[in-house]
């Protein structure tokens, strides 16, 4: 495989930046363009420079790397951060990969390579998919999702809470079906009956799981962590 992706790297601590640089430069999938230690710099910079892949921190001065992403379109990002706490946020503008640090070399190849899978496959990374509902076909675009859950009505259905708060019923579909089309970083079985958005997450704890939508008692939708799942779950949110 010949393809390079052109690369830039942003860390404002002068150190990190030096050891991601090291680090990247082991990996032959990847042309460094360029590195920054400041965000705004990196933003100014953007219109005069020829890049697909930004691997950056998130935590920085004036402008976080969140946000900084965002004004990115049509780019590959990796974020590599101290932090455990934004995954979800990553994930939910759809970031290649989340690593924590302190980054190691096999680490980081893995998220390159999931960078040039996508990059060489664009419709891998799509944002929806067809399905029957009780109303006719859907697109259920998955950044729209909180949790699928079996419907009461019927075992075969699926009940989707959408993030506004509406639900919508699914016809005849199974979880493993639905499990190979949403994005595998982004969403999570629980229970033999649920799968959860990982961005939907409020709290947990080795037996549960609070999301962050209020039901109509006023308390946060709270669902069951079975042992079967536990250490797939722990295992995606702990990054």
């Amino acid at each position: 495989m010949n393809t390079k992706l052109k690369c830039l790297l942003l860390d404002d601590e002068l150190p990190g930046l030096t050891y991601l640089k090291m680090l990247c430069e082991q990996i032959p999938e990847l042309e460094i363009v360029k590195t920054f230690n400041n965000p705004q710099k990196l933003l100014s910079d953007i219109p005069g420079l020829e890049f697909d892949l930004l691997i950056s921190d998130i935590e920085m001065p004036g402008m976080d790397g969140l946000h900084l992403a965002e004004m990115l379109i049509g780019k590959l990002v990796i974020f590599c951060t101290a932090y455990k706490e934004y995954a979800a946020d990553a994930f939910n503008i759809d970031a290649v990969d989340y690593i924590t640090k302190p980054v190691k070399l096999e680490r980081l190849q893995k998220a390159v390579s999931k960078a040039l899978e996508r990059f060489e496959k664009p419709d891998a990374a799509k944002k929806y998919i067809q399905l029957n509902t009780d109303k006719g076909k859907t697109l259920l675009y998955f950044n729209q999702i909180q949790y699928i859950k079996t419907a009461v009505s019927d075992s075969r259905d699926k009940t989707v809470l959408l993030v506004d708060g509406s639900f919508l019923n699914l016809k005849n579909v199974k979880f493993d079906t639905l499990l190979k089309e949403l994005p595998e970083a982004n969403f999570c079985r629980i229970n033999k009956k649920e799968i959860i958005a990982v961005k939907a997450i409020k709290f947990f704890n080795h037996n549960e799981i609070i999301l962050h939508h209020i039901e109509e008692n006023n308390k946060n939708t709270t669902l069951l962590l079975s042992e079967t799942y536990r250490s797939d779950f722990l295992k995606k949110v702990k990054l």
